[in-house]
């Protein structure tokens, strides 16, 4: 399987195997929250600065349709509007207490379910899917996030 391509059909294969992984664990959430609702929060909770064309531009959507994913999660308390004390024209979006324990709640269910798969590979093959990751990780311009994931 040395060829690129092949190899490209396998990990987008094994990416189904992951989402199904990761699809379960959100599922029977309560509140259950859709995933384009579940995107907003996740990048709010990852830019204290984010405002309404910022999340946009993130979701690659106009700028009215982030704000009807605004307004929803809004009037289920998941999400606040504040007026940006660095520029009163603008609105920030932040996450509400309950929006975090629902993130994190989900980021728990998640690590739990992938901990119980990969509980079931042999040790060697374990590291050798970490130091797998991390270099697709950095040949896709990024790090892996958790540094604590990094082999002896």
């Amino acid at each position: 399987m040395d060829r690129v391509s092949d190899v490209a059909s396998t990990v987008e294969s094994t990416v189904d195997a992951l989402v199904s992984v990761l699809d379960s664990a959100g599922a029977g959430q309560q509140p259950s929250v859709p995933p384009a609702q579940l995107r907003v929060l996740t990048i709010v909770a990852g830019n204290r600065h984010t405002n309404m064309s910022r999340l946009a531009e993130a979701l690659e959507v106009v700028p009215s349709s982030a704000s009807r994913l605004c307004d929803r999660l809004e009037a289920t308390g998941l999400l606040r509007r504040e007026p940006d004390p660095r520029d009163r024209r603008e609105v920030r979006l932040l996450l509400t207490p309950a929006a975090r324990r629902l993130l994190d709640e989900l980021r728990e269910r998640r690590r739990r379910a992938l901990a119980e798969v990969i509980g079931r590979m042999p040790d060697g093959r374990r590291d050798e899917l970490v130091r797998a990751l991390q270099a697709f990780a950095a040949a896709a311009g990024g790090e892996a996030e958790d540094k604590s994931l990094r082999t002896a």
